[in-house]
């Protein structure tokens, strides 16, 4: 299953509701198998398959997911890893890296993506803690 596939899917989340004092073995239950594809894999491990350069923290990927932003789409991967590079080499720490209209705000000392948000989101944002902006 190609990546674009595996987030379209996701689009179809299963919400399931229980006692909140119940004691959980660990054991996965319905909700924890529907986050899988049909291979047993995770957003995440698919992701991380799919890129050899930066590296996602689990707040970006779960603001990926509920985003719906597509990150492979017109390179975007690419061109993401290509500005965070461009950002090692000038020194910089902390960077915001705009690819079209998304934006990744990354710790380049440790090659990952902190946050990420797309389109109407970024309107009034304000990015603080970055030394360096990138436009790719």
């Amino acid at each position: 299953m190609q990546l674009n596939d595996f987030l379209q899917s996701r689009q179809q989340i299963s919400v399931t509701t229980g006692n909140v004092g119940a004691i959980h073995d660990n054991k996965p239950t319905e909700a924890d198998s529907s986050r899988l594809n049909e291979n047993g894999e995770s957003f995440a491990d698919i992701l991380a398959k799919a890129n050899d350069g930066v590296q996602f923290s689990g707040h970006a990927m779960r603001r990926i997911e509920s985003r719906h932003i597509d990150v492979i789409a017109n390179s975007k991967l690419e061109r993401l890893n290509r500005g965070v590079e461009l950002a090692a080499s000038k020194g910089s720490n902390d960077a915001l890296v705009l690819v079209d209209s998304t934006a990744f705000v990354v710790s380049v000392k440790n090659n990952k993506v902190i946050t990420t948000m797309a389109g109407a989101d970024l309107q009034g944002s304000v990015f603080t803690n970055i030394d360096s902006t990138i436009i790719m």
